[in-house]
């Protein structure tokens, strides 16, 4: 029979709690992201489209790649900060305008 000591069950426990928390949040925050991305990405193409550009034309304002746009309006890709600023800016909009809805 195999002998298990308490410590051992204890670091067991943890082990798999920790992993259990992990899952949970990466879930909760994945999902969460997902959302974010997708709510930003869309602000981005209502307000290129509403100046009457194309993707290449806010990638050239913004000194960003054509593609990079597009998988950000998809809500494909995590835009940061930087690149978010440079975006709004291209738009003559202020960044905290692509989180409203």
């Amino acid at each position: 029979m195999l002998s298990i000591s308490s410590k051992d069950v204890n670091i067991l426990l943890l082990s798999l709690s920790s992993r259990l928390i992990g899952s949970i949040c990466y879930n909760i925050f994945g999902e969460y992201m997902a959302e974010i991305n997708k709510k930003v990405g869309f602000s981005i193409r209502k307000y290129r489209e509403q100046k009457g550009w194309s993707q290449e034309q806010l990638a050239f304002e913004a000194d960003l790649h054509r593609a990079y746009i597009g998988q950000i309006e998809r809500g494909e890709k995590n835009i940061g900060l930087m690149n978010l600023e440079k975006i709004a800016k291209a738009l003559t909009i202020r960044p905290e305008v692509l989180f409203k809805k």
